[in-house]
């Protein structure tokens, strides 16, 4: 798994492997962008969560070699996405905290990307290899298994994180009530003998 720390307002960064697992920080105010160069026909996808920040929220976007916007989401928690390439080129995932006054937030997220599409004559694509198709659908079935059982666990412990936030509040409320309960009993009783004593001495 790689970390990515980005504190610039964008970032470009290829990638040779075909799939990866990836963090990155988006500053408030900031944009970070990755990239991918593939050829028309490649079957291309993004999953993304948001790990940690402020609403866990984040504007997504993904543009073409030619300048459309193939995807664009506003204010997502997580998501995924899968399409074809439909030129050749190199396409743009952006993830965009502009929204944000100060606070930066944490992005797990990868970008896959299949085999080119290969060039077939007639003969050959109808002698075509069943069990290499079947053995790719099930490689890319695992994949996503695999992205699947990251973002669970991210899940996980952002839910974790929230329930042990909750409980620190709740345990600090209780105690701040018996305190004041303690004190305000303690003041009246310290009031209650004040007064008596002065009905006493007059």
């Amino acid at each position: 798994m790689i970390i990515v720390t980005a504190s610039a307002t964008s970032s470009k960064s290829e990638f040779n492997s075909r799939e990866k697992c990836l963090f990155v920080n988006v500053d408030a105010h900031a944009e970070e962008c990755f990239y991918d160069k593939v050829t028309a026909g490649t079957k291309m996808g993004l999953t993304f969560e948001v790990a940690e920040g402020g609403f866990l929220d984040i504007d997504v976007k993904i543009v073409g070699p030619d300048g459309k916007v193939i995807y664009q989401g506003e204010r997502e928690s997580n998501g995924k996405y899968t399409f074809a390439a439909h030129a050749d080129g190199v396409y743009t995932y952006c993830f965009s905290n502009a929204m944000s006054t100060m606070t930066p937030k944490i992005i797990m997220f990868s970008m896959d990307v299949g085999e080119a599409p290969k060039g077939h004559d007639a003969e050959t694509e109808a002698h075509q290899n069943k069990l290499e198709e079947m053995i790719k659908e099930l490689s890319s079935s695992l994949t996503s298994v695999k992205h699947e059982q990251e973002y669970m666990a991210v899940r996980d412990r952002i839910h974790r994180a929230i329930n042990e936030s909750t409980n620190s509040r709740v345990v600090m409320w209780a105690f701040f009530e018996a305190v004041v309960l303690i004190t305000m009993t303690l003041g009246q009783v310290y009031y209650l003998k004040r007064f008596f004593e002065v009905r006493r001495v007059v």
